[in-house]
C-alpha cells in the first residue's frame, strides 16, 4: 500500500462540498496517476479511526478531503496509531472546508486542479503540531492540534457556529453572525498564563489562541509571526475590548497588524499553561474540547505535509 493514497473524505465538510465534489476530485486524482482508495467518514472521531486502519494496513500516503476539523482528526490518528513516527506518513490536504485557514499558512491553493498538481509533484514539509492537554468532565484529556487553539471567545463563536450549522443554517453570513453574538455571550476570566515556567499574564482575559499555524476565524491572521516549523507555539493575548477598538480596526484582523490593536499582546513558548477562575471554553482547529486548566506543548517538525512547489522553494 506505500505506493497507494488513502483518501479520507468527510461527505458534510464545507455543507456537503466533500460529498458533492468527490466524483470530480477523484477524477483529477486518477487523470495524473494518482492512484488513490477513498473512505467517507460517518461520525465524529472516524476519520481518525480510518487513519489508524489505513496506516496499519500500510498506507503512507494520506490525502485529507475535508476542513481543518478533518485534518485535526487525522492527525490525531497519525499520534494514536503504533506502526511508525507519524512523521513518515506524508499528507495532503484537499481543502473543502468553511474555513480552510490550516492551508492559508502555506498557500495550498482551494482549486482542485492546483492542488491535485501540488500533491503529483510531491514537495513536502515538516511542520510542528502542539499536543493540548485539557480539562472535560473533570478529567484530564490530549488532543494534538494542527494549527491553532483558541480559549474563551474563540470557542464561544465555535460553539455557536456548529450550533447553527447542525439547525441546517448555511452561509458566508454565518461566521460573522457567529463572532458577534460570540463577542456579547463571552465573559471574561481570570486568568493566569505561564509559558516555559514564568507567569506572563495574570488579569481578566477575553480570548486567548496558541498556535502553530498564523490563520482561524476563517481568514483572520490571528498569529500572523507564527512559523510552522520553529519548535515555538505563537500566543496572542487579548485583554478585556470594547466592541469599537475592534470595529475601527477590523482590517487589522485580516492583514497580519492585529498587534498593533490596543489590548492585544504576542508571545511565544514550547509550554504553555492556562488556569483560568471561572473555567474558560477550548477548542482545537475549530472542534470543542473541554476548557481550562489546560497545557499545550510543542512538538517538533511532527508531521510531514504536502506544499507547493512554490512553498517549498521559498522556505
Amino acid at each position: 500500500m506505500t505506493g497507494r493514497w488513502f483518501v479520507v473524505v468527510n461527505p458534510i465538510s464545507g455543507g456537503g462540498k466533500g460529498l458533492g465534489d468527490f466524483p470530480k476530485i477523484s477524477h483529477l486524482l486518477r487523470e495524473n496517476g494518482i492512484e488513490h482508495d477513498p473512505a467517507f467518514t460517518e461520525h465524529r472521531y472516524h476519520a481518525t479511526e480510518l487513519t489508524v486502519e489505513a496506516v496499519n494496513r500500510g498506507y503512507r500516503r494520506i490525502i485529507v478531503v475535508g476542513g481543518d476539523g478533518t485534518l485535526n482528526e487525522v492527525v490525531n490518528g497519525l499520534f494514536i496509531q503504533k506502526q511508525c513516527e507519524p512523521k513518515e506518513i506524508l499528507l495532503a490536504v484537499i481543502a473543502v472546508g468553511t474555513g480552510n485557514d490550516w492551508v492559508r499558512t502555506f498557500g495550498i491553493p482551494r482549486n482542485y486542479s492546483a492542488v491535485v498538481r501540488a500533491i503529483k509533484e510531491g514537495y513536502s514539509y515538516l511542520q510542528d503540531v502542539g499536543k493540548v492537554t485539557y480539562t472535560e468532565s473533570s478529567y484530564e484529556q490530549s488532543r494534538y492540534m494542527a494549527n491553532v487553539a483558541g480559549l474563551g471567545f474563540d470557542a464561544y463563536v465555535i460553539k455557536i457556529f456548529n450550533h447553527l450549522k447542525l439547525k441546517g443554517y448555511k452561509g458566508k453570513w454565518l461566521y460573522l453572525y457567529s463572532l458577534l453574538k460570540g463577542y456579547f455571550s463571552a465573559k471574561p476570566a481570570g486568568a493566569t498564563i505561564e509559558v516555559d515556567g514564568k507567569t506572563i499574564y495574570k488579569n481578566l482575559l477575553f480570548s486567548l489562541a496558541v498556535g502553530i499555524c498564523r490563520y482561524n476565524g476563517g481568514g483572520i491572521q490571528q498569529l500572523p509571526r507564527a512559523v510552522a516549523n520553529d519548535g515555538l507555539l505563537d500566543l496572542t493575548i487579548i485583554r478585556p475590548v470594547h466592541w469599537w477598538h475592534v470595529v475601527f480596526r477590523v482590517t487589522r484582523l485580516f492583514n497580519g497588524k492585529i498587534y498593533s490593536i490596543g489590548h492585544v499582546n504576542h508571545a511565544q513558548g514550547k509550554v504553555v499553561k492556562i488556569l483560568s477562575t471561572p473555567n474558560m471554553p477550548l477548542e482545537t482547529d475549530g472542534e470543542l474540547q473541554g476548557g481550562t486548566p489546560v497545557t499545550i506543548s510543542v512538538v517538533p517538525q511532527a508531521i510531514r505535509i504536502v506544499v507547493t512547489k512554490e512553498f517549498a522553494l521559498s522556505e
